[in-house]
């Protein structure tokens, strides 16, 4: 009698969020939906905001990377996976997702207390694009794609695009990506300024790492306070950006990096910092 061969076992499904910590205190956070372009569910959101969090707090962590798996970075967002409404939707509702939701998941960026860097694989589409121009650094693949794709569907962009574009390439460039909703290619957001870097596809993911390294290698907690720094200075004035200068310096010269700093500077060495 033929031998029967055994059932496969199904394998296991993947996780939709990647994630792994190298030995040199980089954060990978991987967008794992290829077959959907990425377009980020409920969970997968919940889940890059714990992420991010936890980066922040970690000494470890030095340095994040925020990239995706597949032909796109993240196509926008994938309602289907969201809690179901049980009621009526009432006035106010649309207003406190959007605050809960997209709003949560690019204030977690901006207010990550680690470099973050976007390694644009594919297309950055809606709050994906908004995702990644929230990002501290952003690379591109030279086949990536930027659309503001709110437009199309008669919808006010979310996850504060009206607020991040403005600010990287003025208002009149941001309205006139926002009023078409064309899509922007690697090469044009590089001349604009919306990426640091457009790169061969096959480059991206080594540059990434490139950048990634040399900002864990750096003094973890200047570079936090640079950033806040910076961020804030986009809605502050003079005498409010002056003060949190001064102040940042304050702080920062209790740290050991900062010490180091000076000391390796005076003995003609190179500095080891070590992240705090």
């Amino acid at each position: 009698m033929p031998v029967s061969a055994e059932p496969a076992q199904a394998q296991a499904p993947q996780p939709t969020v990647l994630h792994r910590i190298t030995p040199d205190g980089v954060s990978w956070i991987t967008l794992n939906r290829p077959e959907a372009m990425n377009a980020v569910t409920w969970e997968q959101r919940e889940r890059v905001i714990a992420l991010l969090t936890d980066a922040s707090a970690d000494p470890a962590v030095r340095a994040v990377v925020l990239t995706a798996t597949g032909r796109g970075f993240c196509a926008g967002a994938d309602l289907r996976g969201a809690p179901v409404q049980t009621r009526e939707r009432l006035p106010g509702d649309v207003a406190r997702t959007i605050r809960l939701g997209a709003q949560r998941l690019i204030a977690a960026v901006l207010d990550c207390e680690k470099p973050v860097i976007a390694a644009v694989n594919g297309t950055a589409a809606g709050i994906g694009a908004h995702l990644a121009f929230a990002c501290d650094l952003v690379l591109a693949a030279d086949t990536a794609r930027f659309i503001e794709v709110f437009v199309r569907r008669g919808l006010v962009p979310d996850g504060g695009g009206a607020y991040l574009l403005p600010r990287l390439v003025g208002p009149q460039r941001a309205k006139e990506l926002m009023f078409f909703g064309d899509a922007l290619t690697a090469a044009d957001a590089e001349r604009m300024g919306l990426v640091n870097r457009a790169v061969p596809e096959a480059e991206l993911a080594a540059l990434a790492a490139a950048w990634a390294g040399r900002l864990a290698g750096g003094p973890t907690r200047a570079i936090a306070l640079t950033k806040q720094l910076v961020n804030d200075s986009l809605t502050a004035d003079r005498a409010t950006a002056f003060a949190a200068e001064a102040a940042a310096q304050e702080i920062n010269m209790t740290t050991r990096d900062a010490n180091e700093g000076v000391a390796s500077f005076v003995e003609r060495r190179t500095a080891e910092y070590r992240g705090h």
